[in-house]
């Protein structure tokens, strides 16, 4: 029995002016309540998706990312609350831009693969330079073209990094500890990453054959779709004491920005645990509301197997990262003839927006082991806190937010109190606004390019008909979303980046 809108809204309440509640009984077995951070703007956007769904009955396409929100509150195990952050729109079971924690001691706790996504690991890395916009700009087109030819994008990109098999398996248990020794990565990198560039319990016996095929030629590739490596100039300061700390000192100043994750490797990890999953929730008999929520207990075999699996396929993604920042240093180094050294080229942080982790957080005055699944969501830990680089203390853990193609990013540092209010999490992009095909039959890929060259931004794209799916009116807009985590206190702005130069798959 369908709801009707009226009906629905009763189990909708207004916190403050930028979250609201889900309550108990907006779908069945609830274990806690729902809670989502949205502003004026964003707020019409989500109730316009509950309302077109009670339109049709909630037939055809994914469900209303409030649903799926609500959704993710019935699963076994689940602590707190579930967590839509500004960015949310439906996805694969999780909505994206969800996270939700999971008590690693209640032996009913599941971990579920729609709570990390298909692009394991898919994250962002920013790099800062010396070099200023005026430096650049004379040889903005050569720098563009150089980072074009340097970095393998585009579907089915294969990529320049020597690699067999055997090196392979090696960087999928090593990280960005296999880039260290193979001379593609810089010793300071690794401390500037999530996690050190390393999860420990990667196993790659737990990947495929068919995902390790699939991984072997696309090392240090970029991809399609979202992903992009852009150079950007900082346009505003905010927190003038933490950008010094991450060396930002000046407005202009260039950096550079790279958006990938674990390839085809990552994805097909994802869909081989769906499969064992579907049997494991037969077997233990866990119910869930929406299929698509496939999922298994923490410590069952497909449990822990999948996360060894996750693990390696998150090496993958920062080896990945690694490599292309390898590759875009010496782009750089190219047209300044200079060394990446002297050019300052320092990685400021890289972040992970889908992954799932074992972390330590306080749930009603206690001290519990989670499992924190982020999927579209970003680490945001606050000051002082023991897994952040010692430079970091002081100011929070650095969040990299990735605008739309075209439009700008942010760096924001994490907060107190999105420790107590979303275990740590905050943003991670725009978020769609509109699926990839209504992008695809509302805009035209001809004005997307010229638009941005209106812009003086110089691109260059592999794929150029698929470039609506990535236009800034595909998205929600990147500063609501920023501004809405900043009012709530769950991040803090800090420096804001436009792009001058795009590189796309």
């Amino acid at each position: 029995m369908t709801r009707t809108y009226q009906e629905e809204l009763q189990y909708l309440e207004q916190i403050n002016p930028c979250s609201w509640r889900i309550k108990k009984g907006f779908v069945p077995n609830m274990k806690v309540e729902g809670v989502f951070y949205v502003n004026d703007h964003l707020k019409d956007l989500m109730f316009e998706e509950l309302r077109n769904s009670c339109k049709t009955g909630g037939i055809g396409g994914f469900l209303p990312g409030m649903k799926q929100i609500a959704n993710v509150a019935a699963l076994p195990g689940i602590v707190g609350q579930s967590v839509g952050l500004p960015d949310v729109h439906s996805g694969y079971g999780f909505a994206i831009g969800n996270m939700a924690a999971f008590d690693m001691n209640n032996p009913e706790a599941i971990v579920s693969p729609g709570g990390v996504g298909f692009d394991i690991n898919c994250g962002v890395r920013l790099l800062r330079t010396n070099l200023s916009e005026k430096d650049v700009l004379p040889v903005k087109e050569q720098l563009a073209q150089s980072l074009f030819d340097h970095i393998p994008v585009g579907v089915g990109s294969k990529g320049v990094i020597p690699m067999s098999s055997h090196d392979l398996e090696e960087a999928l248990e090593m990280g960005m500890d296999w880039s260290l020794r193979e001379g593609y990565s810089w010793a300071e990198d690794k401390e500037h990453c999530e996690e050190y560039g390393r999860m420990l319990q990667a196993d790659p016996r737990k990947v495929s054959d068919r995902a390790k095929k699939r991984g072997l030629p696309q090392l240090g590739t970029l991809g399609a779709g979202n992903h992009y490596a852009e150079i950007q100039v900082v346009d505003e300061i905010f927190d003038k004491y933490a950008a010094s700390k991450m060396g930002v000192d000046f407005k202009g100043q260039v950096c550079v920005m790279i958006h990938c994750g674990s390839r085809g490797l990552g994805h097909q990890v994802a869909t081989d645990s769906l499969v064992a999953m579907e049997k494991a929730m037969k077997r233990d008999n866990i119910q869930t509301n929406d299929r698509q929520l496939a999922c298994a207990r923490i410590n069952s075999t497909e449990g822990q197997d999948y996360l060894k699996g996750m693990c390696a396929a998150a090496n993958y993604a920062w080896v990945n990262r690694s490599s292309m920042t390898f590759l875009a240093r010496q782009a750089f180094a190219k047209i300044f003839q200079s060394t990446p050294d002297d050019l300052d080229m320092h990685l400021i942080y890289d972040v992970s927006h889908n992954i799932a982790k074992v972390e330590e957080h306080m749930i009603d005055g206690k001290l519990k082991t989670l499992l924190v699944h982020r999927k579209g969501s970003t680490r945001a830990f606050g000051p002082n806190h023991p897994l952040i680089p010692v430079d970091y203390q002081l100011i929070g853990q650095p969040v990299l937010i990735g605008g739309t193609m075209g439009t700008c990013s942010y760096v924001l540092t994490g907060t107190d109190e999105g420790m107590k209010n979303t275990f740590g999490s905050t943003c991670h992009g725009a978020g769609r606004a509109l699926s990839r095909a209504k992008s695809r039959r509302n805009l035209d890929w001809n004005d997307v390019l010229k638009e941005l060259e209106d812009k003086g931004i110089s691109i260059r794209v592999a794929s150029p008909k698929l470039v609506m799916e990535e236009a800034p009116d595909s998205y929600k807009n990147v500063t609501d979303v920023v501004d809405t985590c900043h009012q709530a206190g769950i991040s803090k702005k800090c420096i804001k980046l436009r792009p001058i130069a795009v590189i796309k798959g």
